[in-house]
């Protein structure tokens, strides 16, 4: 599929639009190839999002040597870099099902709810009592009693460094997943 996506581009047959249709046929042939109804991963995606190399290794294969060995390491990194990319995301959803089903059983009110979800998915910064009571529009004593029932129930914990101000966090954290 490296040779087949590197030689389509480098015809580039339509006026506009080559970039997309190859990323396109990339995916769906590497879809065909597995033989497995389910696929998580996105080729078009991770070039996206490394789109600026992927643009520098086809425009210096196709002005070079017309060797494509870089090409093809560099298509193959990808591919695995899109692999590990979606295995982060299928673990960080599995586990977000296996918080709340160990969780099912305690009473949360939306304000608790809401807060659970931001810090599963992709919360920035610390949590604080002031940004707890800033994003449910409450006041800061409403979001330190929401904080302390949830450490009571062992959902929250504060953070091990102290500080000038208290920061928490969840006592289970997402697991890492392989990062090369």
């Amino acid at each position: 599929m490296a040779i087949q996506h590197y030689q389509f581009e480098s015809i580039h047959p339509f006026e506009d639009g080559n970039g997309r249709i190859t990323r396109a046929i990339t995916d769906m042939v590497l879809t065909k190839s597995e033989n497995n109804v389910q696929r998580f991963y996105s080729m078009s995606s991770q070039i996206e999002k490394e789109r600026k190399d992927y643009y520098y290794i086809l425009e210096a294969t196709q002005k070079g040597t017309l060797d494509i060995t870089n090409w093809l390491f560099w298509f193959l990194n990808c591919l695995k870099r899109a692999i590990i990319s979606s295995d982060k995301v299928v673990n960080k959803v599995l586990f977000k099902h296996q918080f709340w089903n160990i969780h099912n059983n305690k009473q949360l009110n939306k304000r608790q709810i809401k807060i659970i979800n931001l810090l599963l998915d992709n919360f920035v910064g610390k949590l604080k009592t002031s940004k707890w009571a800033k994003i449910n529009k409450c006041s800061s004593d409403t979001a330190l009693r929401d904080i302390q029932d949830l450490i009571a129930k062992n959902i929250l914990k504060k953070e091990a460094q102290g500080g000038r101000s208290t920061n928490y966090e969840l006592v289970d954290k997402i697991p890492n997943v392989i990062d090369n």
